[in-house]
């Protein structure tokens, strides 16, 4: 069995800092490199390139809204056309980094809200398939099992990866809980190490209400803003490795 474990990387600006990226490209088989709008400035994009070349980690485009001030976590009703370019433009920035760094762009990845509303909104979600489809149609995607976003970009022939979380709670109908509920995110190591190797192996995952729910994963996220993040990374490495998982990229372009 294998599984590629993937972070949220290069989620610094200017003076700010986040996550120890440094740390986490030493874990993870994939990284989601941050583009500009969420976070990460032309500095940041570049040394994270570099990081993740360096050290053989496939790289993610992290696309989300232009929303510095909120993280990216914060919905915003873009005309799907404005969307489009957008994400397009992001794509691009991310692709002439990792050009310089002797590497590629190999999927894309939304983030945060963005993420969420394409869950379910079919017009963002087809606008970023199209972004996609202009940029590379080649390109794998990656998102949440049931979304609108992996079904649109399977019916425009997109290569599809399914996504779970290690660190998120789940709701009964396998979206993930609001961070704005009690419980929304998972801070202990052996707790989070177990439901990953159960998410791997057996194919389900415990929701916030007990309820037990199927699951395909072909990747596991951690995200590196999480309190402790590079430990929960690490945990879950050796948690799969002890279980026979083998930690993965799913897709690494050649150069």
């Amino acid at each position: 069995m294998r599984i590629d474990l993937n972070a949220d990387l290069g989620e610094a600006f200017g003076r700010w800092e986040l996550g120890d990226d440094d740390a986490l490209l030493d874990v993870v088989s994939s990284a989601n490199v941050a583009c500009g709008f969420h976070a990460g400035d032309p500095t940041v994009l570049r040394r994270t390139c570099n990081l993740a070349a360096r050290r053989g980690v496939a790289i993610g485009a992290h696309t989300g809204y232009r929303d510095l001030a909120g993280f990216g976590r914060r919905f915003v009703d873009v005309p799907p056309a404005e969307l489009a370019n957008d994400v397009l433009y992001q794509l691009g920035a991310l692709r002439q980094f990792a050009d310089v760094a002797g590497t590629r762009v190999s999927y894309i990845k939304p983030h945060g809200a963005l993420y969420n509303a394409i869950v379910h909104d079919e017009r963002q979600a087809e606008a970023v398939v199209d972004a996609v489809l202009d940029f590379d149609p080649a390109l794998t995607v990656l998102g949440l099992p049931g979304s609108a976003w992996l079904r649109l970009a399977a019916e425009a022939g997109l290569p599809v990866m399914h996504e779970v979380f290690a660190d998120r709670a789940y709701t009964p109908e396998g979206r993930l809980v609001s961070r704005r509920e009690p419980g929304a995110v998972l801070h202990d190591p052996v707790e989070v190490a177990e439901r990953c190797v159960r998410m791997a192996t057996e194919g389900e995952i415990v929701a916030i209400d007990g309820s037990v729910l199927p699951v395909r994963a072909d990747s596991i996220c951690v995200h590196g803003d999480t309190q402790g993040a590079v430990e929960l990374a690490r945990a879950v490495r050796t948690g799969l490795n002890e279980a026979g998982v083998t930690v993965a990229a799913f897709a690494m372009s050649p150069v």
